[in-house]
């Protein structure tokens, strides 16, 4: 296809000034059972299983309460208008949302790449976990403990043969565990007066700004779910599922244990929007979305309710309860005193490998991201395969996340306020892009629509006010 900064509202219309036209290929055949699909959309709530259920929303609850829910469910809906935004571009084309970015910038998909790496080379997740590992055992330095998790996530990350396949599994094993959790909490944890104040948080939200600062107002909102690179990508988790367009691509491989890749010269692929692709389109498109809502949307709502729910009923008027993960310990104490012991354990246990399992997550989309820019963009012509570049970059955010621990950076909270501050400005820029690539790269039959404009211009505006308000806040209360 030839250069195209004039808009053809009937064909595929991809810049070529920065990247090499796609090629041109039918759209496969959806599925015909929609579970057959299932994955991304669960991948990306399970990764999304950490900061903001476990320590952001379950603090912001000891401290005012369930009134500011709402921010959370308001977080996960947009974001699910985003994530769809995303998987557009990527069903229709098999490239990623970034490979888009750079189509229209050479150099947009390094800025997000960045980005993506000062949110989350602050390993908070890692030291989370290790900090609830103390907890359990009753002994143990976090520091040495969350240096040893970011050395097995390296390990597990580089001998995966298909490192999609290897998250989506341990992500799954993490949601049943987390269910378990949530089951076991509602039939002994949670009491009447939890519930009356959740009836309240319906009937008379708050926005306690005030009280919490705006800094971890934002960060709760930007982490309801995924937040800043995690929602990129859902591009790649859909390509290496092998949904739409992505199907052609090769999967991410481990250069040790992995299959032979096969060619990923060409940068993407588009097919004629004749009468039977547009029909397996519309296919694709409804699946998409209901695995979407049914995993993504679905599991992060119920996660932070319940969890938000069980700090209330545990730690709500509590005056020992500090800004600062101890929080978590005394939160298994407690429920130690209400429940028994065993439920105490089972809280920092499944507390520890669900935050685990987020920052292999964590330390897996950076790479990946990155690793997809650098190729498509940078390295065309080099022999170096996209999986060697993810793996080098794996190990270099392992080795940069224990030089922050071992330099003494080692409070989970401030890590995870830095990280979620920077994914909120991210959604700021990126939401503004997906409108401006979806509503002129694709034919105007699979384009994106008013209503979803209209997510969009609020997320663009919304994201945009709370990061400049954050910038001020900050200021404010340090200089």
């Amino acid at each position: 296809m030839a250069d195209t900064r004039a808009t053809d509202h009937g064909r595929f219309a991809l810049p070529t000034k920065n990247l090499p036209a796609p090629q041109v290929r039918d759209l496969p055949e959806p599925p015909s059972q929609t579970w057959k699909i299932v994955g991304p959309g669960m991948v990306g709530a399970g990764v999304g299983l950490a900061s903001g259920e476990f320590i952001l929303w379950p603090y912001i609850s000891s401290q005012v309460g369930l009134v500011f829910l709402w921010g959370a469910v308001v977080g996960v809906i947009v974001q699910w208008f985003l994530n769809m935004e995303i998987e557009r571009y990527t069903l229709a084309t098999g490239e990623t949302a970034l490979t888009g970015f750079n189509r229209y910038g050479k150099h947009w998909g390094l800025f997000f790449a960045i980005m993506t790496y000062f949110a989350n080379m602050w390993p908070g997740w890692a030291t989370s976990s290790a900090a609830m590992l103390t907890y359990l055992f009753g002994a143990g330095d976090p520091r040495w403990i969350a240096i040893g998790i970011l050395l097995v996530i390296g390990v597990i990350l580089t001998l995966a043969p298909v490192v999609y396949v290897m998250l989506e599994r341990l992500i799954l094993v993490k949601i049943l565990a987390v269910a378990l959790l949530v089951i076991l909490a509602l039939a002994f944890a949670i009491r009447a007066k939890t519930y009356h104040a959740l009836g309240d948080a319906v009937t008379h939200p708050e926005f306690p700004a005030d009280q919490l600062g705006f800094a971890l107002i934002m960060g709760a909102i930007a982490y309801a779910g995924a937040g800043g690179g995690q929602n990129l990508v859902q591009s790649n988790w859909i390509r290496d599922k092998g949904f739409g367009m992505g199907v052609h691509v090769p999967r991410l491989t481990s250069p040790i244990t992995g299959e032979t890749e096969a060619d990923p010269t060409a940068n993407g692929y588009v097919f004629e929007p004749d009468e039977a692709n547009m029909a397996r389109w519309r296919r694709w498109w409804k699946f998409a979305n209901i695995e979407q809502l049914a995993t993504f949307v679905a599991i992060t709502i119920v996660t932070i309710v319940f969890t938000s729910m069980l700090a209330h009923a545990t730690l709500f008027g509590n005056e020992n309860v500090k800004n600062n993960i101890s929080f978590l310990k005394i939160e298994g104490t407690t429920l130690q005193s209400l429940v028994g012991d065993w439920f105490g354990y089972l809280f920092w246990a499944i507390g520890a490998f669900a935050l685990f399992a987020a920052a292999a997550g964590i330390v897996d989309y950076t790479s990946r991201l990155a690793a997809d820019m650098i190729k498509a963009r940078y390295l065309r012509s080099s022999a170096v395969s996209e999986s060697k570049l993810y793996f080098w970059l794996v190990w270099g955010l392992v080795a940069f996340g224990i030089a922050v621990l071992l330099a003494g950076l080692d409070q989970p909270l401030v890590l995870l306020v830095i990280s979620a501050c920077t994914a909120g400005t991210m959604m700021f820029v990126y939401s503004g892009l997906l409108w401006y690539m979806n509503s002129r790269a694709l034919p105007q039959a699979i384009r994106i629509n008013l209503v979803r404009t209209l997510v969009m211009v609020f997320a663009f505006l919304a994201f945009g006010f709370l990061a400049v308000f954050t910038v001020i806040d900050q200021i404010k209360n340090n200089f």
